[in-house]
């Protein structure tokens, strides 16, 4: 009887380090794949890869994205100027 639990035992902590292993693993890739993005894509901007300018980045585009919607709510003055707006942020961070 004690076979069957030190088996039921045994099986079990292999199936929770498989598990915690599996993890392990995809974050550390995910990881390596969200730094290799951010690098990649403020190298080809010509910015930092720092927190703050990745948020400029954002903002810049919302921004534009704004312009855009504007548009389709055919307001051209408040598109030109959402464009405007984002144009000067954007172009100020990748100067």
């Amino acid at each position: 009887m004690e076979d069957i639990f030190a088996f039921i035992g045994n099986a079990l902590g292999e199936g929770i380090r498989l598990i915690v292993e599996l993890l392990t693993g995809l974050f550390t890739h995910l990881d390596d794949a969200v730094d290799g993005l951010l690098n990649g894509l403020s190298g080809s901007l010509g910015i930092s890869p720092s927190l703050l300018s990745l948020a400029i980045l954002v903002f810049g585009l919302w921004l534009l994205w704004r312009g855009f919607r504007a548009l389709m709510q055919r307001a051209i003055i408040a598109a030109l100027l959402w464009w405007l707006v984002g144009l000067l942020v954007l172009g100020w961070l990748i100067n």
